[in-house]
């Protein structure tokens, strides 16, 4: 038996690598994530991280989240195959020309399983020509199983969102309802998940030998059996001005495991009862769309903290390897006094830094309230500001643009911000959705 697994495994593997679909998530995670560093050096004049490094952890993250999907399926033997995952890639793409975040498949696979619904209304499935076999292909897509899939992607995706989610932050400075810059974080990431799923065979080299447990989908396993790759991608991206990255990586992980267990339940009922697949799809769409909301009437209904107060300079983010994080400064932390001197502007940070070229003595309230000190010696050639973002004051002359970011602007390499004073329509910037999950 093992070898068998080891033997459909082989011809899996060397699937996943004729197929475009995964070299086409990883472009898409390079484009994001270089054109996430464009920003960083517009807004701060500094690039926090590089896009190599946080490319080649999201492969390999995805690839150990797919193993363990891959495991996980052994025992649910849902009837996907490579015509099903170019359906998904193919309306995702269609949708992403629309707006980037819409290339998560709940999207995707709703639209095909409401499809496949409506064309049971039709014949087309028993046309000639293309026509004909396009709707053939749609109608023996395994519609329970991909809506389980994509709840298996999303409880997945929490996971990966808790553990990973806040190193994913960028600061930003962001308009305010009013018009006036606040600070603010992106947080956003990208997985792509090479699946190996086992299914039932239809024909080619296929494994006879008879699997030692039943899986949950009750298909037909008498002509065998064999794995199929199918190459997913899984990613997320949300916008705070109110909360701290880690507080808001932990409400967006909470709505994915409710996302994924309802649409699981939801899946498996319209498994049992395929009637429900209508409903099921509706779900997958309608709930995704209601964690949007959620996530941004929560932040409507909170103040923003990237903002100075009387107390002091706000800082809203801590470049690595700078004396800043040697410090120990967190962002959302005020910077009280230095060098015993109250600061409230850049100037006068710059002013009480000057007090003393040779030690930096801190006085900084925490996130708690709670004041703290920190102190570090000085060396020539170190960051002038010691190495903190400070949230936006009335000198900040660009800020991130908040319009819907489609595909095309995301391959042209359209600028990441707009410039203060200038109507954004001047401006040809690839913007930052807010509307992301």
């Amino acid at each position: 038996m093992a070898q068998a697994m080891l033997e459909q495994l082989g011809h899996a593997v060397l699937q996943l690598f004729m197929q475009p679909f995964y070299y086409i998530s990883v472009f898409i995670i390079l484009l994001q994530y270089s054109r996430q560093m464009r920003m960083e050096r517009q807004l701060f004049a500094v690039k926090l991280r590089n896009w190599l490094p946080l490319t080649l952890k999201a492969v390999l993250t995805g690839l150990l989240v797919g193993v363990a999907m891959s495991l996980a399926g052994v025992f649910i033997g849902a009837s996907l195959t490579p015509t099903a995952v170019l359906w998904l890639w193919a309306v995702a793409a269609v949708l992403m020309l629309l707006r980037i975040r819409y290339l998560c498949f709940a999207y995707s696979a709703g639209i095909i399983v409401i499809l496949q619904w409506v064309m049971g209304f039709t014949s087309l499935d028993e046309s000639t020509g293309w026509l004909g076999s396009t709707a053939a292909s749609l109608a023996n897509i395994d519609a329970a199983g991909l809506l389980l899939l994509v709840a298996l992607l999303h409880l997945a995706e929490a996971l990966l969102v808790r553990w990973q989610g806040d190193g994913l932050s960028t600061p930003l400075f962001l308009e305010g309802k009013r018009g006036k810059l606040v600070g603010g974080y992106m947080l956003q990431g990208f997985w792509p998940v090479p699946l190996f799923l086992l299914v039932p065979a239809t024909g080619g080299a296929a494994s006879e030998t008879q699997l030692p447990w039943s899986p949950l989908f009750g298909a037909d396993w008498s002509q065998g059996w064999t794995f199929v790759a199918l190459p997913m991608m899984i990613g997320f991206t949300e916008m705070t001005r109110t909360m701290l990255p880690k507080a808001k990586t932990k409400h967006a992980s909470n709505s994915l495991v409710i996302y994924g267990v309802v649409l699981a339940g939801a899946a498996l009922a319209a498994w049992k009862v395929p009637a429900l697949l209508p409903l099921a799809a509706l779900l997958s769409i309608g709930l995704h769309e209601a964690m949007v909301w959620r996530s941004k009437l929560a932040e409507s209904k909170g103040t923003p903290l990237f903002v100075h107060d009387s107390r002091g300079l706000r800082v809203l983010g801590v470049v690595p390897g700078t004396p800043a994080e040697a410090m120990g400064l967190l962002p959302g932390e005020i910077l009280h006094k230095v060098n015993g001197a109250r600061v409230s502007t850049k100037e006068e940070l710059y002013a009480a830094l000057a007090l003393n070229s040779a030690f930096c003595r801190l006085e900084v309230f925490n996130n708690a309230g709670e004041l703290k000190f920190a102190g570090r010696a000085r060396y020539a050639g170190e960051h002038h500001q010691l190495g903190v973002i400070l949230a936006p004051d009335e000198q900040a002359n660009y800020y991130a643009a908040e319009e819907p970011a489609s595909l095309i602007g995301l391959i042209r390499g359209l600028r990441a911000s707009n410039r203060r004073g200038m109507p954004a329509a001047s401006e040809t910037a690839a913007a930052l959705d807010m509307n992301e999950k």
